[in-house]
């Protein structure tokens, strides 16, 4: 049965069995999030949650993608005419947090893509399930921005460093580093999820349901290249990082570091505070500690470079302001971490 909650054709809402069905539909736009799209899941966890009906929420994409992030052009085109979205990163972070306290089961069925505002509306649920498709990636730092839809909850808490390496890297994994890591909670084949699909509508308990269909996945990285992540991620500060990035002779060292310099270095200084930042907050506080990170970002130029280089002028190098690591201080960080003078966000 469908119910219509506002997404109109970009994302459907069906109650099926004991279950609240959602499908992100925007399969050409690889599932990118929109603002109708956070409203009208709003509106459905608020309406399931109440229902006695509804045993649990399942989430998922139509075709290759989960979902590969925000709708970042119409972001760029609003910024650059003068009106940032600021009201769309509010609401999709009061998102972000309700999934957080979603008091079902909230399975998010993993078949694909997912990055960022993807991430937002599924890692933070009871049940991330992955199949051999998924590959996930938190690649703001790349485009001038941050780890936002609360990367700042989610990172720090990953096993031995490995959160900070993907916030600050952005680097792209698959489900056997997910697992391992912690992001992922079960590894199932994707040829399973219809079945797993029926077996959690029809009111099989979700950890007994995945459970039926789960496989074990060794991690991708090898044990040597994780143990480097660790040594080298748990640094103190970013110069710590980088000094003992530099210093290992390793060929993956060697490539990390570059990765990193190639990158917004606002955005790598102020991803590693608020990643050192959340690991002793909660949700709420996480995400209000975003918002603030997102008022400044939006008025500032790197993010706006970072998506010219990336999406408008495909393929092209974005030119960062300030250019290098060394020449953002700790100052500047600070103002990220600032209330903005249009208060905090109200969640």
């Amino acid at each position: 049965m469908g119910i219509d909650f506002g997404g109109g054709d970009e994302i459907r809402f069906e109650r099926v069995g004991r279950a609240g069905v959602v499908t992100m539909t925007r399969a050409k736009a690889l599932n990118a999030v929109t603002h109708r799209m956070v409203r009208a899941l709003s509106a459905a966890l608020d309406a399931w949650e109440r229902d006695a009906e509804v045993a649990l929420v399942i989430v998922r994409g139509e075709g290759r993608a989960f979902s590969a992030g925000g709708d970042i052009l119409d972001i760029y085109k609003a910024g650059l005419a003068g009106n940032p979205p600021v009201g769309f990163f509010a609401d999709e972070y009061r998102l972000n947090a309700r999934i957080a306290r979603f008091a079902k089961p909230y399975v998010a069925l993993i078949d694909g893509i997912v990055m960022g505002g993807g991430v937002g509306v599924s890692f933070h649920g009871s049940h991330r399930v992955m199949t051999e498709n998924a590959l996930f990636a938190m690649p703001e730092v790349g485009i001038g921005f941050f780890p936002d839809v609360g990367g700042s909850h989610i990172l720090p808490r990953l096993k031995d460093g490995y959160g900070m390496y993907l916030a600050l890297t952005g680097n792209r994994i698959r489900r056997g580093d997910a697992r391992w890591a912690g992001l992922a909670t079960h590894c199932i084949p994707a040829a399973a999820l219809e079945a797993l699909l029926s077996a959690l509508c029809a009111g099989e308990r979700p950890d007994a349901a995945i459970g039926r269909f789960a496989e074990d996945v060794p991690p991708e990285t090898d044990e040597a290249t994780r143990r480097s992540i660790a040594r080298h991620f748990s640094g103190e500060s970013i110069e710590t990082i980088v000094a003992s990035l530099t210093a290992d002779a390793d060929s993956f060292a060697a490539a990390t570091l570059q990765t990193i310099r190639k990158r917004s270095p606002t955005s790598v200084k102020v991803a590693f505070r608020q990643v050192r930042a959340g690991a002793n907050l909660s949700m709420d506080a996480c995400m209000r500690m975003e918002f603030r990170i997102l008022t400044r970002m939006l008025a500032g130029t790197d993010f706006y470079e970072g998506i010219r280089a990336a999406i408008v002028d495909k393929g092209s190098t974005p030119v960062w302001n300030p250019a290098t690591l060394e020449e953002v201080g700790d100052l500047a960080v600070d103002a990220y971490f600032a209330p903005p003078g249009s208060g905090d966000l109200v969640l």
